[in-house]
Parts: C-alpha cells; sequence; structure tokens
C-alpha cells in the first residue's frame, strides 16, 4: 500500500489518515465491507459502509492508476523514448487522462498522413515550420521535393508538413487539457432525429413498413428531435435518454464548444508572430483540430458524461433496490398467494410458515370463463383448510380486479388482501433456482409462490433475482453493465448482512450474499444442513466442509442460530465478544439468557468496566444494544395497504382526485406511484412538495405510501400525471 494513496484519499473523503490506513489494511486481509464496519469500529473510528466502500473503490482506481503507468513506463524504456523529464511528468499524472495525454504522441499508431509524411522525410520541414523563424515556407519546401518519395512539389511538401503539425499540435498534452476544458465548461450537446417522429426517415429509408416501424421508436424520443443545451447543465436523465435515441439509431448526437475558443488557445500554445510560417502553422491547427483534435476530444468527453451519467443512475438504482429490499416482511404466516389474470386463470398456491408449498390449483373469477361461484368456493375452502393468515395478490395484469373480486367476498375474519409487486416473478419463476426448487411445478405455480414469499420476506426472495431485473431504476440496461452489477451487489450485501440470516431456513442465494461466503460455502452450509439437520450452535458451522477461520470470523457475526444452545447464538453479537457478555452477566449474578431477557439488568451495566485494547467503547455499547433486542429484524412492521375503492382502470381517474399510492421507482427526474389502476403515474419533481427539491430521494423511497393528486389523464399516450403538493 502506497503512502500517497493513504494521504491522497484520506484528503479527498474528508477522513484521517489512520482511519483509512486502517481500513485499507483490514480490506487487503480479505475483510469485508459489512463486517469492517460492524465489527471493526475501534480500528476505523466507527466508519460506515459507505465510507468503508468508497476508501475500497478509490484505492481501486489509483491501482489501476499505477498498473498503467508501470505499462506506459516499460513500453517507453524498451522502445528508446522515455527522457528523464517524460518520466517525472508520468510519475506525477494524477489521472488516467493525464496519463494518456502525456503517452499520446509515443502511442504505437497505425499509419496516419503524419506518418506517412515522416517517412517521405518531411519531419525537419515541419520542425523548421514549426519554430516560425523569418523563412519563406515555399522556398524551404522546394528542398524537399523528390519525386522518388512521391513528392512533386512544393505543396505536396507543405501539404505532408502541415500534417505532421496537425499531429503534433492535436497530441500535445497541455493543449489537449485546455481544450478539453473548454468542451467541459462550454461545450453544448446536440441531438437530431435520424428518424423524424412521423417516421420519416432522414437518411433515405424508404417503404411503408419502414416508416411504420420506425414511427413508434421515433415518438419516444420527440422531445429530443432537436434539441441543444450546454453540457454543463445537461441532467444525466437526458444524457442517457439521448444516448439511448443514439443507440438505436434514432439521434444523432454531438458535442461541440464555440470553435472560435478553441481556436484562441490552439494559437496561444503554437502561434509565434503573423509571418508566413505562423500562417502554416495556423492551417495546421486548423486541420488538426476539425480531423483529429475535435472527433478525439468529442469521443472523449462524451465517454466521461456517460461515466458521470451512469455512475448517477447506478446511485439511484441502488437506493431504489436498498429500500425494495428492506420493505417490511409480513413475516411466518400461512399465506394464499394469487398470480392474477384473465383467460388463463388465477393461479393460487399455499405456503406454510417456512415459505413450503402446501397446495395449488387455478380459479377462474375474471372474464372469459367468469366462474365466479366455483372461485369463490374453492378460495373460501383452502381459507379454512389451511387457516390461511393473509392473501397475497400480484399487482400485474388483472391485479386490480382480483382484489376486487375478493373485497367482495365473505372472507374469514382478519385475513387481509394486500398487492403484491410482482416485478420480476416471471424472470424467477423461469430461472434456473426456481426449477431447483420446484422441479414438479410449471413456470405459473412458480409464480404465485414467488408472490407469496415477497409478501412473508422481499429480502429473502427478491436475492434470487438478478437486481437490475427488479425494475427499480433509471436506464438501467443502457449504464455500464459492471459498474452497475458491482453497486447492486454491494446493496445486496449490505441488507442481507444488516438483517441477518437464520442458517436453519435460508436459501443457499440468501446465504451467498452473508458476509465472507459466496456461491460455494453457501451451497456446502446448505447440503450440511441437509445431511446432519439443523444447526445447533455457531460454533458447528466450522464443521462445514471448506467453511475456514477467517470465513468463520467474517460470517458468524451475521449468522443467526434461533433456539440454540446459546441464546447469543441468535444475536448479532459476534463469537469473539461472548466472553464480554458472560462477564457482564458474571458480574450481576446472573446467566447470559437472564441479562438477555432483563432490561432492568441491562440498565444496570456499565460500559466503561468492559472496554479494553481489543474491545473499545464502540463495541461494548454495539454489544449492549444487542443485548435488548436480540436478532430483532430491524425492518419497519408490517401494515397491509389499501387502494382507493373503485378506481381499478385509468378511465377511472378524474382532475383533482386525491387517492393513495405506493411509490414504485424513484428516477432524477420525479416518483412513479402505483395507484391501483395497472399503469403507473408520475409525479415530476416539481410536483412532489411545496418547496425546492434538489433530488427526488429527499422526499420520496421506493415503497413509500403517499397521498396523490390527479393533474391529468392522457389515455391516448397512457401517461397519468400526479402530484404529491399539497396547493
Amino acid at each position: 500500500m502506497k503512502e500517497s494513496h493513504i494521504s491522497k484519499v484520506s484528503f479527498e473523503l474528508s477522513l484521517k489518515e489512520w482511519q483509512m490506513k486502517a481500513t485499507a489494511e483490514l480490506l487487503d486481509q480479505g475483510a469485508t465491507v459489512p463486517f469492517i464496519a460492524r465489527y471493526r469500529k475501534e480500528a476505523t473510528g466507527s466508519l460506515d459502509e459507505v465510507a468503508i466502500a468508497s476508501i475500497r473503490d478509490r484505492l481501486a482506481q489509483l491501482r489501476d492508476l499505477d498498473r498503467r503507468r508501470e505499462a506506459i513506463l516499460k513500453s517507453l524504456e524498451e522502445r528508446g523514448l522515455l527522457t528523464g523529464d517524460l518520466k517525472a511528468k508520468i510519475e506525477v499524472a494524477e489521472t488516467l487522462g493525464v496519463l494518456e495525454d502525456l503517452y499520446m504522441p509515443y502511442r504505437p499508431k497505425r499509419r496516419t498522413r503524419a506518418s506517412m509524411a515522416r517517412e517521405k522525410g518531411l519531419e525537419p520541414l515541419a520542425i523548421k515550420i514549426l519554430k516560425q523563424e523569418n523563412i519563406d515556407p515555399e522556398s524551404e519546401a522546394q528542398a524537399f521535393v523528390n519525386p522518388d518519395n512521391g513528392i512533386t512539389s512544393a505543396e505536396e511538401a507543405l501539404t505532408g508538413a502541415r500534417d505532421i503539425l496537425a499531429e503534433v499540435i492535436s497530441e500535445d498534452a497541455g493543449v489537449r487539457a485546455r481544450v478539453r476544458w473548454i468542451f467541459e465548461a462550454e461545450g453544448v450537446l446536440r441531438s437530431k432525429a435520424v428518424v423524424d417522429p412521423k417516421g420519416n426517415s432522414k437518411e433515405g429509408k424508404e417503404g411503408k413498413e419502414g416508416k411504420e416501424s420506425s414511427s413508434s421508436e421515433a415518438y419516444r424520443f420527440k422531445d429530443y428531435a432537436d434539441w441543444s443545451e450546454p453540457l454543463s447543465k445537461a441532467p444525466s436523465h437526458r444524457i442517457l435518454a439521448m444516448m439511448r435515441g443514439q443507440k438505436e439509431g434514432l439521434l444523432s448526437l454531438h458535442l461541440a464548444p464555440p470553435e472560435e475558443k478553441v481556436m484562441d488557445a490552439l494559437e496561444l500554445a503554437f502561434i509565434k508572430g503573423p509571418g508566413p510560417a505562423s500562417q502554416q502553422v495556423r492551417f495546421a491547427a486548423a486541420d488538426g483540430y476539425k480531423r483529429l483534435l475535435g472527433p478525439s476530444m468529442e469521443t472523449e468527453i462524451i465517454s466521461e458524461i456517460k461515466a458521470r451519467a451512469d455512475e448517477k443512475a447506478i446511485r439511484v438504482f441502488a437506493e431504489n433496490l436498498r429500500h425494495l429490499l428492506l420493505e417490511s416482511p409480513a413475516g411466518q404466516k400461512i399465506v394464499l398467494a394469487i398470480d392474477p389474470g384473465f383467460r388463463t386463470g388465477c393461479k393460487m398456491a399455499v405456503m406454510d410458515h417456512q415459505s413450503s408449498l402446501l397446495h395449488h390449483e387455478a380459479i377462474y373469477p375474471h372474464e372469459p370463463q367468469r366462474k365466479t361461484e366455483e372461485a369463490k368456493a374453492k378460495i373460501l375452502q383452502v381459507c379454512h383448510k389451511f387457516g390461511v393468515d393473509i392473501i397475497a395478490v400480484g399487482n400485474g395484469t388483472a391485479g386490480r380486479e382480483t382484489m376486487a373480486f375478493l373485497s367482495r367476498m365473505e372472507l374469514p375474519e382478519e385475513v387481509p388482501v394486500v398487492a403484491v409487486d410482482e416485478s420480476g416473478a416471471s424472470i424467477y419463476s423461469a430461472s434456473e433456482i426456481a426449477r431447483d426448487e420446484f422441479p414438479e411445478e410449471d413456470v405459473t405455480v412458480r409464480g404465485a409462490i414467488s408472490i407469496g414469499r415477497r409478501l412473508m420476506d422481499p429480502l429473502a426472495e427478491l436475492v434470487k433475482i438478478e437486481p437490475k431485473s427488479i425494475g427499480v431504476g433509471q436506464y438501467q440496461h443502457d449504464v455500464d453493465q459492471s459498474a452497475l452489477k458491482a453497486k447492486l451487489e454491494d446493496v445486496v450485501r449490505s441488507c442481507v448482512n444488516m438483517v441477518g440470516v437464520d442458517a436453519n431456513t435460508a436459501s443457499k442465494e440468501l446465504l451467498t450474499y452473508v458476509s465472507g461466503l459466496g456461491p460455494k460455502l453457501a451451497e456446502a452450509i446448505v447440503r450440511y444442513r441437509k445431511e446432519h439437520g439443523k444447526f445447533v450452535s455457531r460454533d458447528e458451522l466450522r464443521k462445514v466442509p471448506r467453511l475456514g477461520p477467517k470465513a468463520f470470523e467474517q460470517a458468524a457475526g451475521f449468522i443467526r442460530i434461533m433456539e440454540g444452545k446459546n441464546p447469543l447464538d441468535g444475536s448479532a453479537v459476534h463469537p469473539e465478544s461472548y466472553h464480554i457478555v458472560e462477564r457482564m452477566a458474571g458480574d450481576l449474578g446472573v446467566s447470559a439468557q437472564k441479562l438477555l431477557e432483563d432490561k432492568e439488568l441491562q440498565k444496570r451495566i456499565d460500559p466503561k468496566r468492559y472496554v479494553t485494547d481489543m474491545a473499545g467503547m464502540p463495541t461494548i455499547l454495539d454489544i449492549i444494544s444487542e443485548l435488548s433486542k436480540p436478532g430483532r429484524d430491524p425492518r419497519r412492521k408490517f401494515e397491509p395497504f389499501q387502494y382507493q375503492e373503485g378506481v381499478e382502470k385509468p378511465e377511472d381517474l378524474k382532475p383533482g382526485m386525491r387517492l393513495p399510492g405506493i411509490v414504485t421507482n424513484v428516477t432524477a427526474f420525479g416518483a412513479f406511484v402505483d395507484v391501483g389502476v395497472h399503469q403507473d403515474g408520475l409525479v415530476h419533481i416539481s410536483q412532489l412538495s411545496d418547496k425546492f427539491v434538489r433530488s427526488p430521494t429527499d422526499i420520496v423511497k421506493v415503497h413509500q405510501r403517499v397521498m396523490v393528486r390527479v393533474l391529468d389523464v392522457d389515455l391516448d399516450r397512457k401517461r397519468i400525471t400526479l402530484s404529491m403538493k399539497e396547493k
């Protein structure tokens, strides 16, 4: 670990160097972010997961930069191009952009106009012209006329020399830095329609079928058919929208700064006077910008703004996913889950307290079959036979109609009916995970099971689906997929470890995200459980094949053994701290079990008595806090939600209506809200509050329950506009 990295990251993240160094050492030793945040607070100064992940990611960037630096130095040295001055500049380069700018003139490249001019021996002429001394370029060029080299005139020689100068100017590190700043500060982003909203191609596409197929696609980007705005003011969601249009061949997208400012910068750097040689350099600079520097810089800056827009979109997605995963669980209940449908009927599945399938069948309460009485009878029969505690109804096709159908029934008392977000349920039902769990059932039954399990424990079920398929993101299919995957996996891992995992009931997929485990160890735990029965203690985890001391240390505090031999095994107290609890209990003259049960005894604990070099005050306070709620689920208490009765489809909505809804997605430009009409409405950022809103995430979260007012319903465009303003 470089000391320079420690100083740099500490400064950037406003951390003390000892915090930064200790965290980096723990990460290098293989400790996970959740483990460090929870169980190594003394070492890090109680840094949270966000700060620890930022340290990890920034160190990875700096190490990547160092690897690239070493590769460049090695390449230059092997080719005899490394001077002392160049080496010094490369060694202090702080960004990849600066590093690549320094390397650009020496990078092995394909044949260019400049390289061909050099092959013809024109570099000395280019150097003379660049010095801009009192010379006549045409006279100097005459000396380089050589038909054997393909140079038949002085003008051809001058053209070749200018090609060399154009490349030199465009590859100058100082010039590139200045032009890059002009692009970023004053560049204008422009998009144009390749196909207009009526389906007429601007590139000569012909034929009625081609026009009709492109029309609906182009309509999605009509706002950007002739759009321009300063790059510095373009929000991330508009950038990603335009880039999607470009990717789909419906928009052209360009970035250009004021050309006169770029030329001023080039002249300031290279033009030394008004003479004829300076005029040749001026021509070369203009050509170099148009042909080389401009396109190169446009590509580079667009790539950078795409990366920044990706980062913001990924951050929004991650925040949404966190709130979705931590949605309140209904808990261990007998659940009747219904996956609604019209033509194919509604699939019913009954799960027991451990989410195992007890029964399934289909009912047909809607058109075209409409076997209403039969459907009612089957539902009542199932409710009475299995003692159903709660009914879960998917919120997809026919969901609202099924909810209305159930509301008209005389269900057993205290059996609530709850709408469940079924985004991604179809992906799970057709997955290998679902086939392994329920090999005898078809996809429709698996879909109903997933809906019921989501109600019981959203986190345990949603980990079985690739996070980006859950549908709470902004342009998630357009952003950097590896960065998205890494960020979302961080979120899932954070949520799983925050809640804790029961070793005797958790699926392989849930165990995979426990700190220190992963797919292979998770599978080994499940296999051991099947072969040996339930775990009776955390210590028994050490018997799982290949689960060594390091993995045990990382995982043990997040794994729960409920009703095991040691009462602390069901808590978040790490086994390494059990002796502290036992000492606390001993000092009070009671057992650890009694201490866990008696809050009055817990109040008598003096934390200062138990602070040691190994366990500081943060750890002691965490332990005392955990004693008061051992193993308690940190998620909010579950409360059923009800849509507005009588509002089931967009046609039922009228401007001015106030009704309850659930936030289904939060983006940079607003929030989407489900009001129970099969189509989410948009609350634009300007309608989220009577006060100024900097970011929608400051006001709303995914699955938050809100009251909204209908502003407009456009049935043709399938758009519902809502407001959360009071006035």
